[in-house]
Order: C-alpha cells, then sequence, then structure tokens
C-alpha cells in the first residue's frame, strides 16, 4: 500500500522534476490510500493557483484510491506522533495515516528524510 504526502501529489500534477518518482505510487491505484486531509492540501493549492475545475479534476484522480477518513483514533494517534517527532499538524495526520495502514509513504518534504523504513524520499527539484 502507498500514501502519497501532498507535495508529492501537487508535484505530479504539475509534472514538476519529481513526479516521476510520485508516478508509480500515484498510478498503482489498487494499492492507493488517500488521507482526507490530502485531498484538503491539493484541492486548495491548485484552486488558489488555477481554476476549481481542475482542482475537482485532481480530486477525482485522487479518489480513484480508497479515501482514508479521519477519525478521532487516528487524530490522536497522529497527535502523539507530532509530539514525538515534533512534525506539523497536516505532515503528523497524513504519515501517521501511512503508518496506520502499513503503507510506504512517499514524500519529497525534508522532515521525512531521516525517518527511514517505510519512507520513499526524494529531495525537492
Amino acid at each position: 500500500m502507498n500514501v502519497v504526502d501532498s507535495c508529492g501529489w501537487l508535484e505530479y500534477f504539475a509534472d514538476g522534476p519529481n513526479a516521476d518518482f510520485f508516478a508509480p505510487a500515484i498510478e498503482a491505484i489498487d494499492e492507493l490510500l488517500v488521507p482526507t486531509l490530502s485531498l484538503f492540501e491539493v484541492f486548495k493549492r491548485i484552486l488558489q493557483q488555477r481554476s476549481e475545475a481542475d482542482a475537482l479534476r485532481a480530486i477525482a484522480l485522487m479518489r480513484q484510491g480508497r479515501v482514508i477518513e479521519l477519525t478521532d483514533t487516528l487524530a490522536l494517534g497522529a497527535a502523539r506522533l507530532s509530539h514525538e517527532l515534533k512534525l506539523p499538524l497536516a505532515d503528523s495526520i497524513i504519515f501517521y495515516s501511512a503508518r496506520q495502514h502499513g503503507a510506504t509513504f512517499w514524500t519529497q518534504d525534508a522532515h521525512f528524510a531521516s525517518l527511514g523504513e517505510g519512507v520513499r524520499y526524494v529531495p525537492a527539484g
């Protein structure tokens, strides 16, 4: 299973320098998990930079994976992880979602560079 960080989705949709790094995880839809917070972050950013129609198209693609709802249990676990690793709110929820499902976490966010097993990291292009 795979969880792609919001920055990875945005890189993929923008066809940025690291788009090819994220493509295998995003395009393996049967193994793709999408936290609801990623939907929020991606929709907001594309809405700011392009149009609502573009943002909705991106979300439609993301919803082809299995959406992970933010539950009370997930929120509390993410809060513990945030405290332990000193991660911001969104990062901790998305990363904890990956951990809870035994998924590989794909990112270009430097917060995760040293977290090792279960993290696929590439520096931002």
